[in-house]
C-alpha cells in the first residue's frame, strides 16, 4: 500500500531545499566545500542505517580490510564527504561550468570510445553507476551539443522532482522514468537516440546475477537486451572527482560492441558480466566515490539464501 503524502510536508522540504539553495550559491567555493564538510560529519554521526550498509558492503568488497574497523571506518567517512561535496557542487555547476572553460572542470579519457557513438545517429547506449559525478556526465554531455535520454527514478516530492529536472536537463538532456516510459525508451531507440542508465541498481529476485566485487549482485537484464535488439554499442563512463575544487575525469572505461556477441546463447549474461566488470574496476580505484550506503546486494541468489538457512 502506497504511503499517503503531505503536499504541506512536500511543500515545507522543498522550500527548505531552496533556501539552502539560495544560500549557497552566494557563498563563495571555500565555504560551500567547509558546509559539505560540515554536512558529511554530521550525517555519518545520525545516519546510523545507512552507516552500517555501508560498512557491511564494505568488508564484502574488500576482505583484505574487513578485519580492520579504522580502515573501513576511513572509507565510509570518505564516502559521506564525498557525496555531500558532490550534492554542494551540483548546486553551483550551472552558474560554473560553461562551453567555454569546461576543461578547467573535467578532462576526457578514451573519448574515441563515446565520441563516435554519440555522433552516429544510431541507437546508443551510455552506462553509469553511483559513482563519481554521474549528474555531471549528463549535464556535460548536454553543454558539448549531443542530445541524450536518461532513465531515472521520479523523487517522491514532487516539487522537488520539478526543481530537480529543471537541472538535469538545463543542458539538453530529457528524463525519462525508470517506471512506466519503456515505450518513450523505445522510441528514442528506434529513431537513433542516445540513452544514458545507471547500472548498478538491484534487480530483484528475478535480476540476473552477475559478480560485482566478488559477490552475486542482482543486475537488470534490460541493458543487455536492448543492446542486441538494437544493436546499440554501450560505453561504459564514470566521473570520479581527481582534484579540488571540483576538478573530474570523465572516463569511457569500456566500449561494448552487441556483435562481438551475436550467436551466444550467453550473450546477455556476458555482456552484463563485462560492463559490472568495468564499473568495479573504476570504482576500485576511488572506493570512497561509490555511494556504498546503498543495498547493492540486497538480494542473493535463492540458492544460496536455502543454504544460508540451513
Amino acid at each position: 500500500m502506497a504511503k499517503i503524502r503531505s503536499p504541506r510536508t512536500d511543500l515545507l522540504v522543498y522550500l527548505a531545499v531552496r533556501l539552502v539553495v539560495c544560500v549557497l550559491q552566494g557563498l563563495p567555493a571555500s565555504a560551500t566545500r567547509a558546509f559539505a564538510g560540515v554536512l558529511a560529519r554530521l550525517a555519518f554521526l545520525v545516519d546510523k542505517r545507512h552507516r552500517n550498509v555501508a560498512r557491511e558492503n564494505l568488508r564484502f568488497a574488500f576482505p583484505e580490510i574487513a578485519d580492520d574497523p579504522a580502515k573501513i571506518d576511513k572509507l565510509v567517512r570518505g564516502c559521506y564527504a564525498h557525496f555531500c561535496l558532490m550534492l554542494v557542487e551540483m548546486l553551483t555547476i550551472p552558474r560554473k561550468l560553461h562551453l567555454t572553460n569546461w576543461r578547467k572542470y573535467a578532462s576526457l579519457t578514451y573519448g574515441e570510445r563515446c565520441t563516435p557513438g554519440l555522433l552516429s545517429g544510431k541507437p546508443f547506449l551510455i552506462v553509469t553507476a553511483h559513482f563519481g559525478n554521474w549528474e555531471m556526465a549528463g549535464f556535460a554531455i548536454g553543454l558539448f551539443g549531443f542530445r541524450t535520454w536518461a532513465i531515472a527514478r521520479t523523487l517522491d516530492n514532487p516539487r522537488l522532482e520539478k526543481f530537480l529536472m529543471k537541472f538535469r536537463e538545463k543542458t539538453g538532456q530529457t528524463i525519462l522514468a525508470k517506471k512506466g516510459d519503456f515505450d518513450n525508451i523505445n522510441e528514442v531507440l528506434t529513431r537513433g537516440g542516445t540513452i544514458a542508465t545507471l547500472g548498478d541498481q538491484d534487480a530483484g529476485q528475478k535480476g540476473l546475477f552477475v559478480d560485482f566485487f566478488n559477490r552475486p549482485a542482482s543486475t537488470h537484464k534490460a541493458v543487455a537486451l536492448l543492446a542486441l535488439q538494437y544493436d546499440m554499442p554501450m560505453v561504459v563512463v564514470g566521473v570520479p572527482r581527481v582534484g579540488h575544487p571540483s576538478r573530474y575525469e570523465i572516463i569511457a572505461e569500456d566500449l561494448i560492441d552487441p556483435r562481438d556477441y551475436e550467436g551466444d546463447p550467453n550473450a546477455v549474461r556476458l555482456m552484463t558480466e563485462r560492463y559490472t566488470q568495468a564499473l568495479e574496476r573504476m570504482i576500485r580505484r576511488y572506493p570512497e566515490q561509490y555511494f556504498w550506503l546503498h543495498r547493492r546486494w540486497k538480494h542473493q541468489p535463492l540458492a544460496r539464501n536455502a543454504k544460508r538457512a540451513a
